[in-house]
């Protein structure tokens, strides 16, 4: 400040100093940058499903905002389809990188969307005005092989008449394959233990029948197998098949015999079957019938079993033979089995029917053999068995018993024959004075007989007071010449085969036997002449 004189001039003044200060207004509002300035869209190009929490290399977003203060405080914030992505940081004071990460990865998903359009705001905080600002963020997304192929139903069934001719088409499968490009592409391929009679076309999944097959549903009606739908990268998905093969009336009903013969009892049924090869009703269903019978009034039979029986009224062989002038009762009957099966097949057979009235015997056996005139196999077959039953015992038997006799025939070892001394008795002493005795045998000499009797004479019997003791028998044996003749004895064991006859001829055991009777026979005779 300055004092000024009337005539203008200046005079004293003073100095002081002034401190303006600036007051920041906000008038700036945030701004997005990108690699060359403000930039309003950011694009990038990436595969779909990335890892989670990973970030967006591709976008380099810086925003900024040109107050000071709390008027360039704001928030960031992502506005987009679902909880994809996450924007770090979410509180930015003047300027900030922004990183974008990823929070849903499944979410990002090719085939769902191939393009995410994202909006991201930045919203002041603490000012009047809120200023903001906002880019777009385009994600495009690249496919993967992150599918496998998919069928339209987890099985398929189908069905075919038998006898199709090889080739003819059973099926379609469909599979479908939502990735793009060659990961799109589907094969089909079959396996299974009921696969070998079918094939597949590979690119269209057409199931038909092998050009040779022949499909019988009498042999096998059903088969089951596995279809394979297969990308480039070998990831597959897998349905199954159920075929059934329609059964057509292709076979007759055939008796057991052409020509049957029955004996019917007067009271009892008697039954015919057929057997029809079809595999499913109505075409294996049979329905029985007479188609002829002379007389028609006396028989009839059930449709459903099989079973012919009298008619009501006949209840007696005079009735029976009343009806016809066939003395033996036998009548041919010629019966129908005819299926159910469209178009329907029949067969007719001859019966042969001898009736006959109920026997009064009672019990298994009765009825068993009755049963057996229908059936002769049956009765054939119990005879062979019985026969069997006793030839079999009889060599059992037979084998026992010439195992006892070989076991009795056997020759024992060599064993000596001791005999028994006899006590003396006085009358013995005068009847007997002359007494034999038998010389033990001498192993050692081979040329020795048993059958040589040695004979000496014994002293007198002493008083019994005093009796006197033997003297012992000579070293050497000597024949004693006898007044009476002593006759021979001959005896020999036969044996049973011819083998061992030679043997038993120089058997010691044998040669005892003989010289023992012998001496019996020499005692004998001695007795009867004293």
């Amino acid at each position: 400040a300055s004092e000024v004189s009337p005539d203008g001039k200046r005079m004293d003044y003073a100095i002081t100093s002034v401190i303006i200060r600036v007051v920041d207004l906000n008038n700036h509002p945030p701004t997005f940058f990108g690699e060359n300035g403000p930039q309003n869209v950011f694009e990038l190009t990436m595969y779909e499903h990335p890892p989670e929490g990973e970030f967006l290399r591709g976008l380099k977003i810086t925003v900024n905002d040109s107050d000071q203060g709390s008027n360039a405080k704001f928030n960031l914030r992502l506005v987009g389809p679902g909880r994809m992505l996450r924007v770090v940081p979410q509180t930015v004071l003047n300027e900030a990188q922004v990183t974008v990460l990823v929070e849903d990865s499944a979410a990002m998903d090719f085939e769902k969307s191939q393009f995410l359009t994202f909006k991201l705001l930045a919203v002041e905080i603490d000012t009047p005005e809120k200023f903001s600002a906002t880019a777009d963020i385009i994600i495009h997304l690249l496919d993967t092989n992150d599918n496998a192929p998919k069928f339209t139903s987890d099985f398929y069934i189908a069905r075919i008449p038998e006898n199709s001719p090889g080739g003819s088409n059973v099926v379609s499968v469909t599979a479908t394959d939502p990735d793009s490009g060659i990961w799109g592409i589907v094969k089909y391929s079959i396996y299974g233990s009921g696969a070998d009679l079918f094939l597949i076309q590979p690119d269209s999944g057409i199931i038909y029948t092998q050009p040779w097959a022949s499909l019988d549903a009498e042999v096998k009606s059903k088969y089951n197998f596995y279809v394979k739908a297969e990308d480039t990268e070998g990831k597959y998905s897998l349905a199954e098949v159920f075929v059934t093969i329609l059964d057509l009336n292709d076979h007759s009903p055939a008796f057991h015999d052409n020509s049957l013969e029955r004996t019917m009892v007067i009271g009892a049924p008697v039954k015919v079957e057929a057997i029809d090869d079809d595999a499913e009703e109505p075409n294996n269903v049979i329905e029985y019938s007479i188609m002829k019978a002379d007389p028609d009034n006396v028989f009839e039979i059930d449709a459903e079993t099989g079973e012919i029986k009298l008619k009501p009224y006949i209840k007696s062989m005079d009735i029976v033979q009343n009806i016809t002038n066939q003395k033996d009762c036998t009548w041919s009957v010629v019966v129908q089995a005819k299926d159910r099966g469209s178009p329907s097949f029949s067969t007719t057979t001859v019966i042969k029917i001898d009736i006959t009235e109920a026997t009064p015997l009672k019990g298994p056996l009765t009825s068993f053999l009755l049963r057996s005139r229908e059936n002769p196999m049956q009765l054939v077959g119990l005879i062979s068995g019985v026969i069997v039953i006793l030839v079999c015992v009889t060599v059992f038997i037979s084998t026992i018993i010439y195992v006892r006799n070989v076991k009795s025939n056997k020759i024992l070892p060599s064993r000596r024959i001791i005999r028994r001394k006899r006590k003396p008795h006085k009358h013995d002493d005068f009847q007997q004075p002359f007494r034999e005795e038998q010389e033990p045998p001498r192993p050692d000499n081979i040329n020795y007989n048993n059958n040589i009797k040695v004979c000496t004479h014994r002293p007198p019997p002493s008083p019994p007071n005093a009796p006197v003791i033997p003297p012992p028998l000579p070293g050497h044996c000597r024949h004693v010449e006898r007044d009476w003749a002593v006759p021979s004895v001959s005896a020999s064991v036969a044996s049973r085969s011819k083998k061992r006859s030679h043997k038993s001829k120089d058997n010691p055991v044998s040669t005892a036997l003989v010289s023992e009777l012998k001496l019996k026979l020499e005692q004998k005779n001695m007795a009867n002449k004293y």
